[in-house]
């Protein structure tokens, strides 16, 4: 039974398995041979990134170290001169000034300009002529024993109330003097730097320039090679449209064409299956035939020995064994229907060549690309023309761009810096020596307070207040003498640095409110682009441009970081627009691809007689009928000559006779050994035959789903095909121009984008605009302003410097002549009388 079941299971198994393994490969073998995976039917194409912005050195940025007494100097500067600026006067002074010479309206209205300066320069004079004839006189009347020159000081009740306010007097002097000459050592100092590093945050700023000047060319330039990157991806795209274009075909054939080529190929090697199993059935029908005629003669002599055997007369009870003995003849025969119809049938359909059928149409979808290249070779080959005529187009773009003049521009700060760099040294040699001279006036006044200071300590150290004037102590007398060297000091030198002071004044002043205030609030680069005040400087006719193009609108777009596009207005002169509008060539394009007429010949997938024979295939295979063959070879299995071999022995061990035992065991034996070669030989051949038979049984069944799915799917791609590829084509082809074309819309996009808003940055421009007031005025100027005021500031508290100083002095210098108060009585001292040497 064991066996039986086994060989049951295997038969099962058998001729499914090896259908479906062998339809397995089948199937692997074609996902294999199948292409990759295709691309999107429209690549997205890299997206250019905005054009490169250079790097830039920083600007110089305002220092509160520098300015720190700017706002106290700008405040006195708008109060000298509260007038707006002077436009008007200035055209005047600038269209004739020879004329204006003569004019006394102009030289009038100059003057009423200047009134505040005036003024101020008038009080200068006035300080530069009175104080020297002041200390002049004030020194006579002192030698002449006046105006406090006598050294006698009356003692009043008041006199110490009088010093100790006359103290404090001179005190407070003496320390906002200090405080200006402090303000003074600074301002010279912040000069000093400043003019210093002028020479490198110029040439920091000149390089910003020249950065952005050369930066912008490259700007526009990557512009323009961008559209060359463009052209020649569409160009490759073009040049490869087989594979492109064919490989988009190719998938719209793909989805009805691939399932009617496989099921024809599964049914090919069905077929091939299908003959396989019939040779192997007819072969082992064959061969298990001949094995079982042999074991039935073997059956037959066995089953002859026994008859003889058990019919002798001494055999005990052999006639018992007559049942068994007619057990033994064996019914090996097995009928098999008529397959000469199906193996006709198989034998036409292998004829057929389905695999070449299979192949022939494989061989069709892969010569789609190959066709649409040599289909629109003339196309391709006038569309990458036109490509050329957009690449010139575009390229005209560096021709209608001013880039020469900023190459221009460029040449010059190159010279300007060159310039710059031999003039330093020498710029640095008048700075130190301008350093040293105000060093030198700030040393002075120095002195003066020093020379204040020491009085101030020195006096009332020294002092004893009810000391007589007669005996001060020589400190007392020196903090007194020290006050009088200081006032002696600011006679001295005052009236010189007031000199100094009126000069630098009127330049700095006239510096700060003609040039540098206008510069801030936007004043002075209006007043530049006045009409006419430069003769041939209009920019807007000198770009090209139909309106007037100005400085202030220049600087105002650059404050704000605008491109190169809307600050010069370029979209006056450029009509980007037309200049980037592709759509003149790209509609010849289309126009083009639209009259190429790409043919992809039909092709008949199954010819009517092939489908006929499969349709016969499927009938004959359908009426096969394996029952009584199957039954046969069952019965055969079931064969067990054991049985009777067992009985025999049992026979054999009754009998007395032992002739008659031998024998009947040894046919015991005989039929045990048929037995096992009937299991050895008979059984994996009957296993065999009803595996093929299995197979064949299972292909009639399926025969008919198998060939009906063929012939639907067959059927149907064959009607996409008849009534699909034209549209198809088209489809694909306008979408590949399509996505062509959407290249250069994209590039246009993009490139009006960078030009119009990114190309040209121009913040470096009005960098260099700032960084150039910084220096000069928020630095240069502001530090020269600061150090003049604060001299004169330290000049105008001389006056009650030297007031204070010289009556204070008498308070602690040893006087010569003195009284004493006492109980409001005066007792004066009377010198003794001298006698006169003859």
């Amino acid at each position: 039974m064991g066996l039986r079941e086994s060989m049951r299971g295997c038969r099962r198994r058998g001729g499914a398995g090896a259908l479906r393994a062998a339809v397995g490969v089948v199937l692997l073998g074609f996902s294999l041979a199948q292409p990759p995976s295709p691309q999107p039917s429209c690549p997205a194409g890299v997206i250019p990134q905005g054009v490169t912005q250079p790097e830039y050195q920083n600007n110089p940025e305002l220092d509160t170290g520098v300015g720190f007494m700017a706002d106290l100097v700008q405040s006195f500067l708008n109060t000298v001169q509260p007038n707006p600026f002077p436009k008007d006067l200035f055209l005047k002074l600038t269209k004739d000034f020879d004329q204006v010479q003569s004019d006394p309206d102009i030289l009038k209205a100059i003057l009423h300009y200047q009134v505040g300066f005036l003024v101020c320069a008038a009080i200068g004079v006035v300080y530069i002529v009175l104080v020297p004839l002041i200390g002049f006189f004030l020194a006579c009347c002192r030698c002449c024993g006046n105006c406090g020159g006598k050294m006698y000081q009356e003692q009043t009740s008041g006199i110490h109330c009088h010093r100790r306010t006359l103290y404090w007097c001179a005190f407070i002097t003496t320390v906002v003097i200090l405080a200006g000459n402090i303000c003074m050592f600074r301002s010279n100092e912040a000069l000093k730097v400043s003019v210093d590093h002028s020479a490198v945050e110029l040439n920091n700023t000149l390089d910003n320039l020249h950065t952005y000047l050369t930066a912008v060319p490259q700007q526009i330039d990557s512009v323009v090679n961008e559209s060359y990157r463009t052209t020649e991806t569409v160009t490759q795209n073009l040049n490869a449209i087989g594979l492109q274009l064919g490989a988009e075909i190719q998938r719209g054939f793909r989805g009805h064409l691939d399932p009617a080529l496989n099921s024809v190929s599964v049914m090919a090697q069905e077929t091939i299956n299908t003959n396989e199993l019939l040779n192997e059935l007819n072969s082992s029908l064959a061969q298990l035939q001949s094995s079982m005629n042999l074991m039935k003669a073997n059956v037959s002599a066995v089953k002859n020995r026994i008859n003889q055997t058990i019919t002798r007369s001494d055999c005990v009870g052999c006639e018992n064994l007559q049942p068994e003995l007619q057990k033994l003849t064996l019914d090996l025969s097995i009928t098999m229907p008529s397959l000469s119809k199906f193996q006709s049938a198989v034998d036409e359909v292998i004829k057929a060549d389905l695999k070449s059928v299979a192949q022939q149409g494989e061989d069709y979808f892969n010569s789609i690309p190959q066709r649409v290249t040599n289909e629109t070779k003339d196309t391709v080959q006038s569309a990458k023309q036109q490509l050329e005529d957009i690449k010139r187009q575009i390229s005209q773009v560096t021709n209608d761009i001013p880039v020469s003049a900023l190459i221009n521009v460029s040449d010059s700060l190159v010279q300007l810096q060159q310039d710059i760099g031999k003039v330093t040294p020498e710029v640095e040699r008048a700075e130190h020596i301008r350093w040293a001279v105000c060093i030198v006036l700030c040393c002075v006044v120095l002195l003066v307070v020093v020379c204040n200071i020491l009085g101030l300590l020195l006096g009332p150290l020294g002092l004893r207040p009810k000391a007589d004037p007669m005996e001060r102590s020589c400190t007392a007398n020196c903090g007194g003498t020290f006050l009088m060297m200081g006032a002696g000091f600011s006679f001295l030198f005052s009236w010189l640095f007031m000199v100094f002071v009126l000069v630098l004044f009127l330049l700095g002043g006239n510096t700060f409110t003609l040039v540098c205030k206008p510069w801030n609030n936007g004043e002075l680069l209006k007043f530049i682009d006045t009409p006419g005040l430069i003769p041939g400087f209009e920019l807007g006719p000198m770009l090209g441009l139909k309106t007037n193009l100005t400085l202030t609108d220049i600087y105002s777009n650059c404050k704000k970081d605008r491109p190169l596009w809307s600050t010069l207005r370029l979209y006056e002169l450029i009509d980007l627009e037309d200049l980037l509008n592709v759509s003149k060539y790209t509609e010849e394009i289309q126009q083009q691809f639209e009259n190429t007429n790409i043919n992809l010949s039909t092709i008949t997938l199954l010819s009517p007689e092939v489908q006929d024979q499969l349709s016969s295939f499927s009938a004959v295979a359908k009426d096969i009928d394996f029952t009584t063959a199957t039954q046969q070879i069952n019965n055969i299995s079931n064969i067990n000559l054991n049985t009777t071999a067992d009985k025999l022995d049992q026979f054999a061990d009754a009998q007395q006779n032992g002739q008659i035992q031998t024998e009947l065991r040894d046919e015991a034996r005989d039929l045990r050994q048929i037995q096992t070669n009937i299991e050895t030989t008979i059984i994996p051949q009957l296993e065999k035959l009803n595996s093929t038979v299995k197979g064949l049984r299972s292909i009639g069944e399926n025969a008919n789903g198998t060939v009906g799915e063929v012939l639907d799917k067959v059927g149907a791609a064959q009607d996409f095909l008849n009534t699909n590829t034209t549209g198809i084509v088209k489809a694909e082809s306008r979408e590949f121009l399509d996505c062509q074309m959407g290249y250069f819309v994209a590039y246009a996009d993009w490139a009006n984008l960078t030009i119009t808003q990114q190309v040209g940055r121009c913040r470096p421009v009005a960098g260099a605009v700032d960084s150039a007031e910084i220096i000069i005025c928020s630095r240069m100027v502001e530090s020269l302003n600061a150090f003049w005021f604060s001299l004169g500031w330290c000049l105008i508290f001389f006056i009650p410097g030297i007031i204070f100083s010289i009556k204070l002095a008498k308070y602690y210098r040893r006087m010569d002549r003195s009284d004493a108060y006492d109980n409001h009585m005066v007792m004066n001292h009377i010198p003794r009388a001298h006698m006169k040497p003859y």
